[in-house]
Formats: structure tokens, sequence, C-alpha cells
């Protein structure tokens, strides 16, 4: 295995990669976690570490806090030490308005009774799916879960195809049909949200199987796609996380796991659910590099992105990416959102990724905030015209009911005279007018 990440290399023990030796924990000797996401996550809710993981070796240390050992102090006159172009920080902060202020309109929509249904919103997490998916070529493959519809805006979907889905019209990307949790485009490669926890993993899985099936055995030279498959804490106790873990390193396989652990599991506590809450770990117990990155950081993201995307294309295998986030709603916009302390809400409500972003920008000099308010106002309409255009878009016809349930692409099959069944007007007497 290369010795990868090396900007993040104090996050990945014990074994992550080749030559790295393994020394003391960062403050094993005060039994205390390093200034770490997970640690200030912690010591918010339980106080100190427990007495047994006290001395562990398996310290997580932040990513910020490596980043800041590694650049010097950057000064408004030099370009040398920034991080990102102003182009790739005006697009970052373009996609991470464009994701938050989609999810506040379907909030707003939802109440309104034009969406129907469960809406996970993804309020909190946009450094995730914009530190990874802009990274991406059109020909990789993204799968998601059943907060999707920022992955789907990441990966090139328009917004008016996104709400149209969520009104279920069909204009939507799946004609209506999919709704909140079911994303899918075949031209963007992206290959579902799926509303059962780690469903899409296997399926992200297979992707990486064909891409190496492709380029290995059909020698198809210039197929180097990778594939990313998004899930989230609740589902790292799940059994096909694991097989999937297993079968990727087996045959090194192009694919990034990413976790976006945002602590929660609907109302189930991260630290109550799980016997070792840091996920990362998990990783090198497979062979494969694991890595905790602050996710609430679009930069530290996309730096560890980087790097577990260059090695899924260069054919040296599997990362697993554990992204610290927290999302900024409830579970779903049917949750009242009760269950977590306030006082957690709003120590990550300080932390918004999208704040901090900006904050970048212009204390680098990268943009101005003219710059920035025009690309507000750009998003803002683009919202209000997705939401004109889903409104005024027609809903399905009710013979759509019957496609895409069989192979049969007109739906359920032929009958006896050789004619589509779906075609008896008498076939769908009975069910539910849309």
């Amino acid at each position: 295995m290369s010795a990868a990440f090396p900007s993040v290399r104090a996050v990945c023990r014990p074994g992550s990669f080749a030559g790295e030796k393994r020394g003391p924990p960062p403050a094993a000797a005060s039994g205390k976690l390093a200034s770490g996401f997970l640690g200030s996550a912690w010591k918010l809710r339980f106080g100190a570490l427990p007495a047994r993981r006290r001395g562990s070796s398996s310290v997580v240390v932040a990513v910020s806090d490596v980043v800041k050992e590694k650049k010097p102090k950057r000064s408004s006159s030099s370009s040398s030490d920034l991080l990102i172009t102003k182009e790739e920080g005006l697009e970052l902060y373009e996609d991470m308005v464009l994701g938050r202020t989609f999810e506040d309109m379907c909030a707003q929509m939802y109440y309104r009774g034009k969406m129907f249904g469960f809406v996970h919103l993804y309020n909190g997490q946009e450094a995730v799916s914009t530190g990874f998916i802009k990274l991406l070529k059109q020909e990789d493959c993204v799968v998601s879960h059943y907060r999707d519809h920022v992955h789907a805006l990441s990966k090139g979907v328009s917004a008016r195809a996104v709400m149209s889905e969520l009104f279920g019209k069909t204009t939507g990307c799946c004609r209506g049909q999919g709704g909140s949790m079911h994303m899918f485009s075949k031209e963007h490669n992206l290959l579902g949200g799926f509303a059962f926890i780690g469903e899409g993993i296997p399926i992200a899985t297979g992707a990486a199987f064909t891409s190496k099936y492709r380029r290995e055995v059909l020698k198809e030279a210039d197929c180097d796609h990778v594939t990313v498959a998004f899930f989230g804490d609740g589902t790292c106790n799940n059994g096909q996380f694991y097989e999937c873990l297993n079968m990727a390193a087996l045959w090194k396989l192009p694919i990034v796991f990413v976790v976006e652990n945002n602590l929660w599991a609907i109302g189930m506590s991260h630290l109550r659910a799980t016997s070792d809450p840091q996920i990362w770990k998990k990783g090198p117990a497979f062979g494969m590099p694991g890595v905790h990155v602050d996710g609430m950081d679009v930069l530290k993201v996309r730096e560890v992105a980087k790097e577990a995307i260059g090695r899924a294309r260069r054919g040296e295998g599997p990362t697993l990416v554990e992204c610290e986030t927290y999302r900024f709603r409830g579970h779903s916009l049917a949750d009242p959102d009760e269950l977590r302390d306030p006082a957690e809400k709003a120590h990550y409500a300080a932390r918004d990724p999208i704040v901090a972003l900006k904050k970048y920008i212009l204390e680098s000099n990268l943009a101005s905030e003219a710059e920035l308010k025009a690309i507000d106002k750009k998003i803002d309409e683009i919202i209000e015209d997705a939401v004109e255009f889903a409104d005024a878009s027609p809903i399905p016809p009710r013979s759509q009911l019957l496609e895409n349930v069989f192979a049969d692409p007109k739906g359920f099959g032929i009958g006896p005279d050789g004619r589509y069944r779906c075609e008896d007007p008498k076939f769908t007497e009975g069910t539910a007018h849309v």
C-alpha cells in the first residue's frame, strides 16, 4: 500500500500506510483526545474520555491540526500558500450554497403540501458532498442514501430535475416515480439514492467492479472510473458494509467509502450504538487506509478526497473516509428534533461549513464580498426557477404506475393475446388516481 495521505498520516493508525511507524499518540499521556472533532463532540456530551480508551494508540487527530502544521502562515500578498485557486473557491462556494438554498426551499415546499412522504434534508453536511463530488469526472459514479438531493445537485443533475422529482412530476429525474429518497440519473452516473441504510453499498461495490473489469479484462485502457459511496454512521453496524469492505480490499476495487457521520442515526446517538465510535479504524482492519476528517471544513474534506480518489484511479484500491459532520435539521421534516441537546446543536451551528469557506475566501483575497453576493443571487434565481418549473410540470399518467415493474418496458407484461396488459382499459381499474 502506498504512503498516501501525507498531510493526514496522524489520523490513520495503526498500519494504514506502508512505512508508517506506530508512535505514542499525541495526547496519550493525558488520557484525552487531541483537539479532534470527535473529542469535541464527546466532551460536549460525556465529559472526559472513558477510562478503557485512555492510552489507546488509535487517537483521532483533527485533520485541521495537521494542515495547520504543514501550511505556513498565509499572507494577503502571497498566493502560493493558498489551498485553492479563485476558480476552485468560487466553484465550491456556489455548489455548497446551491445545496443549502435548495434544501431550505424544500422545507418550505414540504410544509406547503407540495411534497409528500419522508423528506430528509442535508443542511450542515454540504462540505462532504462538495468536497468529494466536485473532484469527480462525468464518468465516475456516485451512490447515495436517502439524504440524496444535494449529492444529485453536486453531480450535475439540474435543480429543475431534482425539484420536479420531489414534486412527483414527469419532468423529474425519475419521472416522478422516485421521490425524495430515490434520485437517479444515468446521464450523470448517479446510481441512486436508497431508502434502506446500507442498501447502496453493494451497488457501489458492483459499479467499482465494473470499472476494474472493463479496464483489466476488456482492456479498455482509458477506463479509470471511480465510484464514491456515501452512507451514514448508522449503516456502519450493518453486515453489507463489512462484506463490501472485504470484497473491495480483496479485489483492489476503485471505490471510496465515505461515511457521513453526523453523530445521530435518526434518534440514536452514534456513541451509544457503536462499541468503538471511531469508524475509520474499520478500514485498516480490512487492509485499506482509514481516514478521519473534519467534515465541517470543505477544504480539509477536499484534501483527503483528492488522495482517496487518486488512489482509486491509480489502481491502488479502496479507502474508507469518515467525515464527521452534523445535520442542522431533524432526521426528516417530520422529525421535531427534540432529542438532541440544544447546546450540541449550537456547538455545530457555530461551525457552519459555508460560513467557514466564505471567511477563508475573503480573508485570502480570493474573491470579494460582491462576487459572493452575486453567486447568492444567482442561486436564489435558480431555485425560484426550479420551483416554478416543478409546479407547472404535469403529473405522471396513471398508466405510468405499471412501468418499470418488470423488464418489459411497458410494465406488467404481455397478455395471452399478444398485447400489452397495460393497454387494456380494465387492467387499471381500481388503481389509485395520481
